[in-house]
């Protein structure tokens, strides 16, 4: 019922779409509504939106180049699995890391990843500014992405120090980020990191419009990055 609009939209990414990953998506979907009753994983449970605004745009993110070119992946702060799970079935060579702060939704994703049995997949329980800190994870991967509900600022500082120099983060964003681009291109900097695109994002099958913003990793994040939570709840890095 829903392969010929995810079909649609791979094709537009310049992405294979089988009938293996179909059934794959399918199975996460029905985990996703099974696990979510108990859990509270996601307020969107219809079939139809399930597959635009989780699992379609997710796999906008591949309109960046950079994750096409990627070897490594973290996703943090991933909830149910957004993007980083998508990205994985689309890609499925690509050596990814499920970073949340609360184990029972990694539980599930692990569930996920056995029923679909996926390979090269890493569930990692932290804070994301304490996994930051860790050296097995600091300046590790190709590609950091995010589609957490925060502050651009906020979400750079905690996820760019995952990302190796010359490697990006990707901020998967909603409709408005005008404002944001322009209040986080100072801590941007201070970072490491260079703001090098923001790809406008069509959602095939609803009215979303969305964007990826694209930070390029320029040099190694300073030490004292990511700060302490309470730090970080007390302000975010600003230069006023």
């Amino acid at each position: 019922m829903y392969f010929d609009i995810m079909k649609k939209s791979a094709d537009q990414l310049n992405l294979t779409f089988s009938r293996d990953q179909y059934e794959q998506f399918m199975q996460y979907k029905l985990l996703l509504k099974q696990w979510n009753e108990k859990l509270n994983l996601t307020a969107i449970t219809e079939d139809d939106e399930i597959i635009s605004k989780h699992f379609i745009d997710s796999i906008q993110a591949f309109q960046s180049e950079e994750l096409n070119h990627a070897e490594s992946l973290i996703d943090v702060g991933t909830g149910a699995g957004f993007p980083g799970l998508p990205i994985k079935i689309m890609k499925p060579e690509l050596k990814i890391t499920l970073l949340d702060s609360l184990n029972k939704r990694l539980n599930f994703l692990r569930a996920v990843s056995e029923e679909m049995n996926l390979e090269n997949v890493e569930f990692v329980h932290s804070r994301a500014e304490d996994g930051a800190r860790k050296s097995e994870y600091r300046d590790s991967y190709d590609v950091a992405v995010s589609r957490a509900v925060a502050n651009l600022t906020l979400l750079t500082e905690l996820c760019l120090p995952y990302v190796k120099v010359g490697g990006h983060f990707i901020a998967l964003k909603g409709p408005a980020v005008e404002q944001e681009i322009e209040d986080a291109e100072y801590a941007v900097k201070v970072l490491g990191g260079k703001i090098i695109r923001i790809q406008k994002v069509k959602v095939e099958g609803t009215d979303l419009n969305h964007n990826l913003v694209v930070i390029r990793k320029m040099k190694p994040t300073p030490k004292g990055y990511p700060r302490s939570s309470a730090a970080i709840k007390k302000s975010l890095i600003s230069e006023k």
